[in-house]
């Protein structure tokens, strides 16, 4: 018997937009904004250094690791500190991260394809980034919003699948996740019951000992066509 989608979650990051462009213009942006507020933090941190500190940062603070806007923050007031800078100034350079992090080039088919499958079944996007979708100007296209740091652990928790699916008011094998993440994304979702879709922007090579995704695209617009023509799968036993 099949069984017709009802909804689908969708990742955010490397899904409709390229993350690195994202990360390469924060880290410009930030140093930029140190050399004009806080000299000190600059020329301790260039770039690099920054990028290194920002790594042992996370890493010691794994309890965090689905809170990636805390650890930026404790990155940055870390820099400060180490800098003999005024650790209030956190905040400020907190809202260049926030501005940076929000400013996103859309890969030429996600629009469209969003507003195509918006139009056929609610979506959620499901994330275990940072941005925010009313700040980038396309919530209205979501029914809401499930962050890693909101639910408390990242993809590929089955959990964080699984209350996606409670705030739609689905059950798992009724919903699709699309997401660019052979792991995160593919084999999270299959392994908490949900169809999986694996949107092949190139980035990340396929695990020759992972299972594949029920569906593998490389545009949104693929996927919108497939789901016009009337997609169901097959329900499980």
């Amino acid at each position: 018997m099949s069984t017709a989608l009802r909804a689908i979650t969708l990742d955010l990051d490397d899904t409709l937009w390229p993350f690195a462009p994202i990360g390469e213009r924060i880290e410009s942006a930030l140093h930029a904004w140190f050399t004009a507020h806080s000299p000190q933090t600059a020329e301790r941190f260039p770039i690099d250094e920054m990028r290194a500190l920002r790594e042992r940062v996370f890493a010691e603070f794994p309890q965090h690791a689905h809170d990636l806007g805390l650890l930026r923050r404790l990155s940055i007031e870390r820099a400060l500190h180490e800098s003999g800078d005024d650790p209030r100034l956190a905040s400020a350079a907190y809202g260049i991260f926030f501005q940076e992090r929000n400013r996103v080039d859309f890969y030429p088919d996600a629009l469209d394809g969003l507003r195509r499958l918006a139009a056929r079944l609610p979506i959620a996007a499901l994330t275990n980034g940072n941005a925010d979708l009313a700040v980038i100007g396309i919530a209205s296209l979501f029914r809401f919003q499930l962050g890693a740091r909101e639910y408390g652990a990242p993809k590929p928790d089955a959990g964080f699948f699984h209350e996606a699916c409670r705030r739609l008011g689905c059950a798992p094998h009724e919903v699709l996740h699309v997401g660019d993440h052979p792991l995160m994304d593919v084999a999270g979702a299959a392994n908490a019951g949900l169809r999986s879709c694996w949107i092949d922007r190139g980035d990340h090579p396929w695990p020759a000992t992972q299972p594949r995704a029920d569906l593998h695209v490389t545009t949104l617009t693929a996927l919108a066509d497939w789901l016009e023509a009337g997609a169901t799968f097959e329900t499980p036993a």
